[in-house]
């Protein structure tokens, strides 16, 4: 049940110069073929697609799915650029800082945000990331049932990040509906523009705040912090805020929800990890591979070949990073759930120059909450006829998932 209401996507011409054999044509936002078993799914409706292909859906456009493919595109910004990421493409599309800026522009901007995100920041807040993770596991445990979306998913990482913001938590439930509209209309252009103008205006008056009432959150430090002898202004503190907000308040919370619904599915695993709390890294490690939910667009600038597929400027390119993470030529039984396999590269967080600065951030969330989780909750299980709606498109989410166990 994709949750998504996205118009019915209209079949357009194949360019002249696409052979016949790399077009195969899948709707990144409503596609059938697609069940909750998101990513799943997705690798069994593309397994016999080219690892580059062309979609006549949607306006048109390559996906990339292959781990070497993908690497090649996103590492790759003199051919492929992320001044734009939306398909079908728009007239004035949302500009992020530092996401649509191309290397070397963007360098500068993710040293002012890596203090705040790199492993000695996020080994430092643990703690707080620790204490929201009891006291939401907390709140359901004695009550045998919950929807682990709504109740645990979508306020845990959205709760640690407004608290890293300075913003005000009392509002946590309208900002995460402000971010789900945003992901909901990603082929909306009007809507798209509508909600930008609503997130930006919460920004701004985020940076008024902090500039009459400057703390050590990390809004203050955006309006103070030194870009190669400057400070940033208000537009390029907007531009930051507005990325991080959509990252924060939803990526964390999607990659989360469809681990646990795979966990649900493995009471082995489930005992495994309540017996042994040293193997739940390896479990975050395994889960963020499986389960990656970012889809990253690229628009060509210059005309470039990959294998048989030739890129003309204006083309857009979406890279399944998920599937990248699961391609076989890379991984030994590439969509089982192993926790005890050797860890290696994947594309979950991205490659290159736009390697996501949260990961950090996101690997220590997912680890803390389940560490939470199996003390107080170590056998779980979805409930049975329960249907799980999901989103697909640019960023891919779960939207309800109801668990249930007997309380302790």
């Amino acid at each position: 049940m994709n949750a998504h209401t996205a118009v019915a996507a209209v079949p357009g011409p194949v360019p002249a110069h696409i052979p016949a054999d790399l077009v195969f044509d899948f709707d990144i936002y409503a596609d059938p073929r697609i069940r909750e078993d998101v990513q799943g799914s997705y690798a069994e409706a593309l397994a016999d697609a080219p690892p580059i292909f062309w979609t006549t859906l949607n306006g048109g456009h390559w996906i990339a799915t292959g781990f070497d493919t993908i690497t090649a595109v996103v590492t790759d910004p003199d051919h492929f650029s992320v001044r734009e990421m939306q398909i079908p493409r728009v007239e004035n599309p949302p500009f992020f800082i530092p996401l649509s800026l191309d290397p070397p522009e963007n360098l500068p901007y993710r040293r002012a945000m890596m203090p705040m995100f790199g492993p000695v920041a996020i080994k430092a807040i643990e703690p707080q990331i620790r204490r929201w993770a009891q006291m939401l596991v907390d709140k359901v445990a004695d009550s045998g049932r919950c929807d682990f979306q709504g109740d645990v998913s979508k306020v845990f990482p959205v709760s640690v990040f407004m608290e890293l913001m300075g913003m005000d938590l009392s509002r946590l439930r309208e900002f995460r509906e402000l971010a789900e509209a945003f992901f909901d209309n990603q082929n909306n252009a009007e809507e798209i523009g509508r909600l930008s103008g609503l997130i930006l205006g919460e920004m701004k008056a985020l940076i008024d705040e902090k500039r009459a009432n400057p703390d050590d959150k990390l809004m203050s430090h955006f309006i103070t912090v030194d870009i190669g002898g400057r400070t940033m202004n208000e537009d390029e503190i907007l531009a930051m805020s507005f990325v991080l907000f959509l990252g924060g308040m939803d990526t964390v919370t999607n990659v989360t929800g469809f681990a646990y619904q795979q966990l649900a599915q493995m009471p082995e695993l489930q005992a495994r990890l309540a017996a042994d709390p040293s193997l739940i890294p390896a479990f975050a490690d395994e889960a963020i591979r499986l389960y990656g939910v970012v889809n990253t667009p690229r628009l060509v600038v210059q005309e470039q070949t990959i294998g048989a597929a030739t890129f003309h400027p204006g083309e857009m390119v979406l890279c399944i990073l998920c599937l990248g993470s699961r391609d076989p030529a890379k991984f030994d039984a590439p969509n089982a759930f192993d926790i005890d396999r050797k860890r290696t590269a994947h594309l979950t967080f991205s490659s290159g120059p736009h390697l996501c600065i949260g990961h950090v951030l996101g690997r220590a969330e997912l680890r803390i909450l389940t560490e939470e989780w199996i003390k107080r909750i170590p056998s779980f299980r979805a409930v049975a006829g329960e249907k799980h709606a999901f989103r697909t498109g640019t960023v891919m989410a779960l939207e309800n998932l109801p668990l249930e166990w007997s309380p302790a």
